[in-house]
C-alpha cells in the first residue's frame, strides 16, 4: 500500500482525494500555506493522517526557518488550526514541535517516526477489532456497515475501519460491506468504496438515510467507524451521520465498534460537549456538481461532524485493546 502521506527530499507528498475516484494523482508540498490549504480543502484528511500532516509541517517550517524558533511556532500555530475538530492534527504538530531545541534535523525524524508508529498502531488496532467483531458476531462470513472513509486514505497507511475489513477479508471472514456515500463531498462514495474495489472486496454503497432500513432488513452484522476525536469519558467525534446511524444500531442491537489509534483520545476533554464542530460551506448543501440544487438565499446547517454519546458505543478500540473508556 502506499502511502497516503510522505516526506520525499524536500517536500510533504500527498494522494489528493478531491480528484478521486476519477483520477489518482499526488501532490507536493513545499510551504506550511501549501499544506494548511490542502487540509481545509479536504486533499488529505482523515484524523490519523492529519497528525501525520502536523508532524511533517512542522518539520517543513523548521527546515525552511532554521533558527528562527519564533517563526517556525507562529506557523505551526496556524497549521494546527487549520481544522479545529480532529486532536491528531494538534497532536501531530506537538510531537514534531517538541524536538525544534535540537534542531531541523530533529524535528523532520520525529515527523517520519509519527508516520512509521501510525502504519503499526493501526493494524494492531484493527487487528483487535477484528477478533472482538468475531467474538460477537461468529467466525462466518459478516456483513459490516461503514461511515465516511477510515482506511488508508484516511491514515499515514492501512487504516483504522477500513483495517478491519482488511484483515477480516483476508481471513474469508466478509460477505459484504455497506459504505455510507457520507456527506461533506461524498468521502464514501468516493473513496471507501474506491479502497474496496481496489482491495476485492464485495460492497455495496448506500444513502446515508437508507443505513436504518438496511440494519432493519437484518442485513447488518456489525457497524463499524473511525473517529476524529474521543473524549475521555468514550463521546466519540466522527463525521456528520454517524450519530444516528449509533442511535439506528442500539436500535436494532447492532454492535457499534469504534477504531482508532490512542493519539485520537483526548483525556484532556471530559466529555463531548467540549467538542468543536467544523461547519463547512453552504454550497455543499446548496449545490451538486456545480449545479445549484436549492432556492439561491437557502439559509444551510452544514456540519462536518456529530458526537455519538459513550452508551450507544459498543466498544472504542484501539493499538492498546479495547479502552475502558467505553
Amino acid at each position: 500500500m502506499r502511502r497516503t502521506i510522505d516526506w520525499d527530499s524536500d517536500a510533504v507528498v500527498i494522494i489528493d482525494q478531491t480528484a478521486l475516484p476519477e483520477k489518482y494523482t499526488t501532490l507536493r508540498l513545499r510551504t506550511v500555506d501549501e499544506l494548511i490549504d490542502a487540509i481545509r480543502r479536504l486533499a488529505v484528511r482523515g484524523a490519523p493522517a492529519l497528525g501525520g500532516a502536523g508532524a511533517l509541517g512542522t518539520a517543513l517550517s523548521a527546515l525552511r526557518h532554521g533558527a528562527d524558533h519564533a517563526a517556525v511556532e507562529a506557523e505551526a500555530k496556524r497549521l494546527a488550526q487549520a481544522r479545529p475538530t480532529a486532536v491528531n492534527l494538534s497532536w501531530g504538530v506537538r510531537r514534531a514541535l517538541a524536538k525544534l531545541p535540537e534542531g531541523p534535523r530533529a524535528v523532520l525524524a520525529e515527523a517520519k517516526a509519527v508516520l512509521d508508529e501510525d502504519e503499526t498502531v493501526n493494524r494492531q488496532a484493527s487487528g483487535h477489532a477484528a477478533g472482538l467483531i468475531l467474538d460477537r458476531c461468529g467466525r462466518r462470513p459478516l456483513r459490516l456497515l461503514t461511515h465516511c472513509n477510515a482506511g488508508r486514505l484516511a491514515t499515514v497507511g492501512w487504516g483504522t475501519a477500513l483495517g478491519v475489513v482488511w484483515h477480516l477479508h483476508a481471513a474469508g471472514h466478509i460477505e459484504y460491506v455497506l459504505a455510507d456515500e457520507t456527506r461533506p463531498l461524498l468521502q464514501g462514495a468516493r473513496l471507501t468504496a474506491w479502497e474496496l474495489a481496489e482491495a476485492g472486496v464485495p460492497y455495496r454503497v448506500l444513502p446515508d438515510s437508507a443505513a436504518a432500513t438496511a440494519m432493519a432488513r437484518g442485513m447488518v452484522d456489525c457497524v463499524v467507524v473511525g473517529a476524529d476525536r474521543i473524549a475521555a469519558n468514550g463521546d466519540v467525534a466522527n463525521k456528520i451521520g454517524t450519530y444516528p446511524l449509533a442511535l439506528a444500531a442500539a436500535r436494532h442491537g447492532v454492535p457499534f465498534v469504534v477504531v482508532a489509534p490512542e493519539s485520537t483520545v483526548d483525556y484532556e476533554l471530559p466529555s463531548g460537549d467540549g467538542i468543536v464542530i467544523e461547519e463547512r460551506a453552504a454550497s455543499e448543501v446548496t449545490e451538486f456538481g456545480q449545479r445549484r440544487v436549492a432556492p439561491g438565499d437557502a439559509p444551510v446547517f452544514n456540519p462536518a461532524f456529530d458526537v455519538t454519546p459513550a452508551e450507544l458505543v459498543t466498544a472504542v478500540v484501539t493499538e492498546k485493546g479495547i479502552s475502558p473508556l467505553a
